[in-house]
C-alpha cells in the first residue's frame, strides 16, 4: 500500500517531522523507508531496507537539513523487495532533479517504460515509481506543466509526493483510488496518506487532495491546480476502509473505527449464531468484533494474544514470510477451552492466516469455531496497489462459501454482504472502487486479467507486457 508524507516548512526540522509522519504511516509498508529533503533546491535522499525506526537514527536525521521533505514507507506491488526499489526515487534529466514517493500501482507501466528506455533513459529499479519520476524529470516544460502532462499519460492508481526546484508537490489520479490528505501545522503545509499522521504532529487535517488535483507548496504558499477532470464521483479503494488505513484515520469524511464497528454490527444481524464468546483476530478485526458482540449480546473477549513486535502478515512480501509471521504472531488463551467461539476478522484474502488460527483455536480446546468476516468475499485481483494481483492467490475465487469453510476447517463461515458493507461506510457505492469484491474496475486493466509483480525483474518468468 505504501505510506507517503510531505512537508514544506523553511523554519522547521523537516526531516524530523517527516520521520514522525512516517512512524504514523508504518502500517502501510514495512519493507523499506526513506526521506528526501530539498535544501535550497538541492536534493538529498536517505533510503534503506527496514522499518522507519531502524532506518533513521538521530545522526542520520541531523544530516538531512532543508526547507522541504518527503517520506515513504514501502509495500511492494511492482518490483521486488530490494534497495534499488526503495523510495523516494530520484531521477535527473534536462537540468531537473526529482525525488518522488508513490502509493498505488500503474497499469500501463510497460508501455511507458519502453518509451523511456528507447529515448535513452537509464532506469535502475524495477518499480513503476521510477518511471513516473523519470517522465517528470525529462520533461522540458515548467515543473507544474510537466507534472500535469505526466498525469495525463498515467493509468491506474497513484497518490504522489514530489520534491523538485524547491517545491513540494502532491497529486492524485483522476479516480482518487489511493488516499492523499492536505494538512497544516501552524502556517506550514503537509501532505500525508492518512490524517492520523497529522494527529501525531498536532497538525490540522484541512481536506482531501481531490482526484486529478495538483497541490503545489513553495515559498509563495500553497496553491491548487486541476490537472485532470475527476472521473464520475471518484473511486476510493474500499479496502482502505475495511483494512488498510488506521482506525483513527478520517477518510473521505468517514471515521474508520466507527465504520468498522458498524460493519460488525451489520454482520451480527446478517449471520447470527449461538456461541459463548466473540473474539477478534487482532488488531484489524477488533472494531468489527466489538460491533458484532454489541449487536448480538454475546460477550466480547480478547481470546488471541498478539505479539505486536511482529509486522502485519498480509503485507509481508511473500507467502513463506506470511506463514512464518502467523505462527509467531498469535497465541490463544486457555479460557477458550470448552467454549463456542465466534472469531471475527476484517477480510480473508489467501486464507492462510485464518486456516491456521482456526486450527490454533481448536487446539486450545474450543468446541466450535464460527468465522465471521466483516467484508464480502474477495473474488478478483487488485491492480491498484494491493499485493493480490492473481486470481490463484484468492481463496474465494472459484470457491463457494461452503468450500472455503471446509478449507478453513471452521464450524461455520459467513461474510458481510456487499450492501451491508456499503451501508456501514455511509458512502455512496458509486464513489468507491469495489473491484476486488465485484470484478468491476474503474480503469483499463490487463486483458489477461493478471499483472505480475516481478514482471520487470531480469530473471522474471513473466513477460513484461500488459
Amino acid at each position: 500500500m505504501c505510506g507517503i508524507f510531505g512537508i514544506h516548512a523553511p523554519d522547521r526540522d523537516v526531516a524530523r517531522i517527516a520521520h514522525f509522519g512516517l512512524l504514523a504511516l508504518q502500517h502501510r509498508g514495512q519493507e523499506s523507508a526513506g526521506i528526501a529533503v530539498s535544501d535550497d533546491g538541492h536534493l538529498m535522499v536517505l533510503r534503506e531496507m527496514g522499518l522507519v525506526a531502524q532506518v533513521f537514527t538521530e545522526e542520520r536525521l541531523r544530516g538531512l537539513a532543508g526547507q522541504a521533505a518527503i517520506g515513504h514507507t514501502r509495500y511492494s506491488t511492482t518490483g521486488s523487495t530490494m534497495w534499488t526499489n526503495a523510495q523516494p526515487s530520484v531521477q535527473h534529466g534536462n537540468g531537473r532533479a526529482v525525488a518522488l514517493g508513490h502509493n498505488g500501482n500503474l497499469t500501463n507501466t510497460s508501455e511507458l517504460r519502453q518509451e523511456l528506455v528507447a529515448s535513452g533513459a537509464r532506469l535502475r529499479s524495477t518499480s513503476d515509481t521510477e518511471v513516473i519520476a523519470a517522465m517528470i524529470a525529462r520533461d522540458e516544460r515548467p515543473l507544474e506543466e510537466a507534472v500535469a502532462a505526466t498525469m495525463r499519460r498515467l493509468e491506474g492508481a497513484y497518490s504522489i509526493v514530489l520534491l523538485s526546484e524547491g517545491k513540494l508537490i502532491g497529486f492524485r489520479d483522476a479516480d482518487g483510488i489511493r488516499p492523499l490528505a492536505l494538512g497544516r501545522l501552524d502556517g506550514d503545509s503537509l501532505l500525508a496518506s492518512e490524517s492520523c499522521a497529522f494527529d501525531l504532529l498536532g497538525a490540522e487535517h484541512v481536506r482531501e487532495v481531490e482526484p486529478g488535483e495538483i497541490v503545489v507548496v513553495d515559498a509563495g504558499g500553497c496553491r491548487s491546480l486541476e490537472a485532470l477532470a475527476p472521473r464520475a464521483r471518484g473511486a476510493l479503494c474500499i479496502f482502505e476502509l475495511i483494512y488498510f488505513a488506521r482506525p483513527d484515520t478520517h477518510l473521505a469524511g468517514v471515521e474508520l473505527h466507527g465504520a468498522r464497528v458498524r460493519m460488525g454490527e451489520r454482520l451480527a444481524r446478517e449471520a447470527p449464531v449461538d456461541a459463548d464468546v466473540v473474539i477478534p483476530i487482532p488488531d484489524s478485526g477488533t472494531p468489527a468484533a466489538i460491533g458484532f458482540a454489541r449487536a448480538s449480546g454475546i460477550p466480547y473477549s480478547e481470546g488471541l494474544i498478539k505479539n505486536r513486535y511482529v509486522g502485519r502478515t498480509f503485507i509481508q512480501p511473500d507467502q513463506a514470510l506470511r506463514e512464518h509471521g502467523i505462527r509467531t504472531k498469535f497465541n490463544p488463551l486457555d479460557e477458550l477451552a470448552g467454549q463456542r467461539v465466534i472469531v471475527v476478522d476484517d477480510s480473508i484474502v489467501r486464507g492462510t492466516t485464518t486456516r491456521k488460527i482456526v486450527g490454533m483455536l481448536f487446539d486450545a480446546g474450543a468446541t466450535e469455531v464460527h468465522v465471521r468476516v466483516s467484508s464480502p468475499p474477495i473474488v478478483a485481483p487488485c491492480f491498484y496497489g494491493i499485493d493480490m494481483a492473481t486470481r490463484g492467490e484468492l481463496v474465494a475465487s472459484g470457491r463457494s462459501v461452503e468450500q472455503i469453510r471446509d478449507l478453513l476447517g471452521a464450524t461455520t463461515l459467513a461474510y458481510l454482504s456487499l450492501e451491508g458493507l456499503q451501508e456501514a461506510t455511509r458512502r455512496p457505492a458509486d464513489t468507491m472502487c469495489r473491484a476486488c469484491l465485484t470484478g468491476s474496475y474503474p480503469t483499463r486493466v490487463p486483458d489477461h486479467g493478471e499483472l505480475a509483480k516481478l514482471r520487470f525483474e531480469p530473471r522474471s518468468a513473466v513477460a513484461p507486457h500488459l
